[in-house]
């Protein structure tokens, strides 16, 4: 989304400038005046050049982790409350920080927030660093004037998604390390042990068993057609990654891994728990329904399930409540949308939400653990393939060697 430089006149009669976000430039006089501001003028490309190849390298190969941003949004919530204005705070995170790449961050947003900007668009113009959720958030914070409570919010949130993400990737980082491990094996037996038995299996003209024959087959096609094979993978891998890149390609690769047996099962409930939480944040936040989905199609991390929202944002749209489209809606389980219901009942559709997310929460740590338990039969019974095959291909016709040897 490209950026606007503005200058407008605020509410005391100042001048106030700062750089937003928008589609256009009559949409970023729309949202200035929805802040009180009257726009004097808006112009394209707000950001400040960047200080040549080196800053800019550093900026990509820089990056702020999740436990930095939890840090950040901590004392930033603990100055605040302190009572410090916000340019102190800044100032003092600047000086904190030990990731250079949020030092700069917080001096880029002190240089707005002097010019006039709100700290929610001083943050809209760092993307790279606070996501859509993190910057709605403390907008609403700043209109409610419960900036303090939105950002204890906000510390729940990011501490209950890089938990989820981290467990998922300790689940499968040892299945795919086997992996890898089996693929290097395969590929050396094939390249350096195989053409060893192959001459003398040759050169004793006995008939070979059918591993032996597919591996030396094998070992041909990767010595020898190398460029054949590559040229082949990369004719079917490419079409399909560039695909995988359009709106059409993300929701099939996304809806394929949520069928996927055991894995589908983790990725709906990862996903139900991200949905309820973030759902029930921003609704005690004041955010608007229709912004909240807005926010969670940009945040759920899952086209497929994101395409689901906008069907349900415009459902919302024509007047209906919120559990009926999702009941109607793909993905979402007849829990997620009793509770929904009841809670548009009661008027404590939050509180409905964020126990439908601890509840999500146990059976994410229920499905991880599946996850790592159905994976291990499964490593074991490949492991004995691969050990297996080449262990025929080697043994039998060595066998059939010396009984050859024994008969002569």
């Amino acid at each position: 989304m490209p950026q606007f430089a503005y200058e407008a006149i605020n509410e005391s009669g100042n001048t106030v400038k700062g750089v937003l976000e928008a589609d256009n430039a009559d949409a970023v006089k729309s949202r200035l005046s929805g802040m009180g501001y009257i726009p004097v003028s808006v112009q394209k490309g707000g950001g400040e050049s960047g200080g040549g190849f080196v800053e800019s390298l550093n900026d990509m190969l820089a990056s702020v982790k999740a436990q930095e941003l939890i840090l950040f949004t901590k004392q930033f919530k603990t100055m605040l409350g302190a009572g410090l204005s916000m340019l102190e705070i800044l100032k003092v995170l600047e000086q904190q920080s030990e990731n250079p790449k949020l030092r700069k961050v917080c001096a880029n947003m002190a240089d707005a927030v002097k010019k006039g900007s709100t700290i929610s668009d001083a943050m809209a113009a760092q993307k790279r660093v606070f996501s859509e959720l993190y910057i709605s958030m403390v907008r609403a914070g700043e209109a409610a004037g419960a900036l303090p409570s939105v950002l204890e919010r906000l510390i729940y949130i990011i501490s209950h998604e890089h938990q989820v993400r981290t467990d998922i990737k300790s689940a499968l980082q040892y299945p795919i390390t086997v992996v890898i491990a089996l693929g290097g094996a395969f590929f050396f037996l094939l390249k350096f042990v195989v053409p060893t038995f192959a001459g003398i299996f040759a050169s004793a003209k006995i008939e070979l068993p059918w591993p032996t024959r597919m591996a030396m087959h094998l070992h041909t096609l990767v010595n020898e057609y190398w460029y054949i094979t590559l040229g082949t993978f990369l004719i079917v891998v490419i079409p399909f990654a560039l695909w995988f890149r359009t709106e059409h390609g993300k929701v099939a690769r996304d809806a394929f891994f949520l069928h996927i047996p055991v894995v589908g099962m983790l990725l709906r409930k990862a996903a139900m728990s991200r949905f309820a939480a973030i759902f029930s944040i921003l609704q005690a936040s004041g955010v608007p329904v229709l912004t909240t989905i807005d926010i969670l199609v940009g945040t759920i991390g899952n086209a497929a399930i994101a395409q689901e929202f906008r069907r349900i944002q415009e459902m919302i749209r024509s007047g209906q409540g919120l559990a009926g489209p999702l009941s109607r809606a793909k993905y979402f389980t007849p829990m997620v949308v009793t509770m929904v219901a009841v809670g548009e009942e009661s008027g404590n559709l939050d509180e409905m939400l964020s126990a439908i997310s601890e509840h999500y929460d146990v059976e994410v740590a229920f499905a991880v653990k599946r996850l790592s338990d159905a994976l291990g039969p499964v490593l074991i019974v490949g492991l004995a393939a691969v050990v297996g095959f080449f262990a025929l291909a080697i043994f039998m016709p060595m066998w059939d060697l010396s009984q050859a040897t024994l008969k002569m």
